[in-house]
């Protein structure tokens, strides 16, 4: 496939807005870089082209000064767009067009950012790896026999492999930081409730955020300061005060203190993450950083925690997709009950339905306190660890995943091997905590690896501070494979 020049979304809203590019040219640009890609990758499920150089004029006209001018973008399609199809990767909403845009998505094109179209997901998010889409797994841009990660692997890999320079993705476990971190991309995963989830298709209310994936830390704090602040249709949409995550991009991190967990690296951490990892906090240190030993004590139950926390509220949730109101509906049933049977048993895939059943169970009656109201409780937890290393540091760091990406195949028939490479990533979700990956370094193979940066609530800017740093000190984020 044909390489194609790596730009941020920084450059090219100055290129708009200085006329020295126009929309319609850099949209062209995407189109011809999915056009060349895509086929081999599987990123995107739906290009909505045509729409996307209409808005590109309208843009041009209107919107040269805007935030994000000009600025192709990526959407996981799991996040409703008006008149595009949104199927969150499932037979379920094969045909689904929403009637209205998510939150996020209209303040992006506000912005005058353009949606190019939607990007491939684990169906209705329930994945680590994007193979448990009913279109197909997506296929890391670095070697196109492994995984992208997941659940929002076709975001990260558009923008790894040049076809856009931002994208959107939902984070319930890990879901932007784990595929960020797989291919060698930044992923911030924001407070819950520092985004508006209107329009994004549930799966675990709690927990669910939606965040960008962008090159750097610069672009991810451009589309969050205009992706961030309240919503008058969601009622988890925090009214905290929107900083100018920009400006606090200095450089300068001296005097700041990282929490460091090192005995959670201690088992089933690959060597290659692990050197790299300690290779990325000697650079934090040598800015200026103070790196601190701290103890998560309950991080260890983050995986139990979380994957009945998760599994509950997916059961809940999806009950909805009965074959009655929207979405597909099975032929050639007898009654009610075999409609609702025949229609949820051949329009879910493997995973959802794993995990409907075990949410189902967790929460029937004779095992809801045994179970999820326990969870719940270590939940608390989890949360507390952090609020107590958060007395003495400024942010946690710890690796992103305990490994690089995998062969596609390789873990399918091992659910339980998959759900534990978000170990690093679930804690926050749990806690509410944002996070962001920024890439640091490639094992031996040339695969990605992350470095991951955990903070207190609302303290995006503290996160991201700390990412551009360290992007300025190591340039992974310049790095092209030779496989695209």
């Amino acid at each position: 496939m044909p390489g194609a020049p790596l730009r941020t979304a920084r450059d090219i809203r100055d290129a708009v807005s200085s006329g020295h590019a126009s929309a319609v040219e850099v949209v062209q640009a995407s189109l011809a870089r999915i056009e060349a890609t895509n086929r081999t990758l599987n990123a995107f499920l739906t290009v909505a082209g045509e729409r996307a150089l209409e808005r590109a004029k309208v843009v041009d006209r209107e919107y040269r000064t805007a935030p994000l001018a000009g600025v192709p973008i990526a959407v996981k399609d799991n996040i409703c767009t008006r008149g595009i199809t949104t199927t969150a990767a499932s037979r379920m909403l094969e045909t689904f067009v929403p009637p209205y845009d998510a939150t996020v998505v209209g303040r992006l094109e506000a912005a005058g950012a353009i949606v190019l179209g939607k990007t491939n997901c684990d169906e209705f998010a329930m994945g680590s790896s994007t193979e448990n889409s009913a279109f197909g797994p997506s296929r890391n841009p670095w070697n196109p026999e492994y995984i992208s990660g997941g659940s929002s692997g076709g975001s990260a890999v558009a923008v790894a492999a040049g076809m856009a320079p931002l994208a959107l993705g939902s984070d319930t476990g890990g879901s932007i930081r784990q595929p960020a971190s797989l291919c060698g991309i930044a992923g911030l995963k924001p407070t819950y409730g520092r985004v508006s989830r209107y329009g994004l298709i549930a799966f675990a209310s709690s927990l669910d955020q939606v965040g960008p994936f962008a090159r750097t830390a610069y672009d991810a704090a451009l589309a969050l300061s205009v992706l961030a602040g309240p919503d008058p249709h969601d009622a988890t949409a925090a009214h905290e005060p929107v900083p100018a995550y920009t400006a606090a991009l200095t450089g300068d991190i001296r005097g700041m203190r990282l929490g460091v967990p090192r005995t959670m690296l201690d088992q089933g951490v690959d060597d290659a993450v692990r050197t790299c990892f300690y290779v990325a906090l000697d650079v934090l240190r040598s800015r200026g950083a103070e790196l601190i030993d701290i103890e998560l004590p309950h991080a260890k139950y983050a995986i139990a925690t979380y994957y009945i926390v998760a599994t509950a509220e997916a059961s809940s949730n999806l009950a909805r997709f009965d074959g009655v109101r929207y979405g597909f509906r099975a032929p050639g049933t007898r009654d009610l009950k075999d409609m609702y049977e025949k229609t949820r048993r051949l329009g879910f895939g493997a995973e959802v339905k794993r995990r409907i059943m075990l949410g189902t169970y967790v929460l029937s009656a004779g095992y809801y306190d045994a179970y999820y109201l326990k969870a719940q409780r270590v939940r608390t937890l989890v949360r507390r660890d952090y609020e107590q290393a958060f007395q003495q540091v400024d942010a946690v760091a710890m690796p992103t995943s305990p490994t690089a990406a995998f062969k596609i195949g390789e873990r399918v028939e091992d659910p339980l091997q998959l759900y534990l490479t978000d170990i690093f990533t679930v804690s926050a979700n749990l806690a509410g905590l944002p996070a962001f990956s920024v890439p640091c370094g490639f094992t031996p193979d040339r695969l990605p690896i992350g470095l991951q940066i955990t903070g207190r609530p609302f303290a995006e800017a503290t996160l991201l501070k700390i990412g551009d740093a360290y992007e300025r000190d190591t340039q992974f984020f310049n790095a092209q494979s030779s496989a695209i």
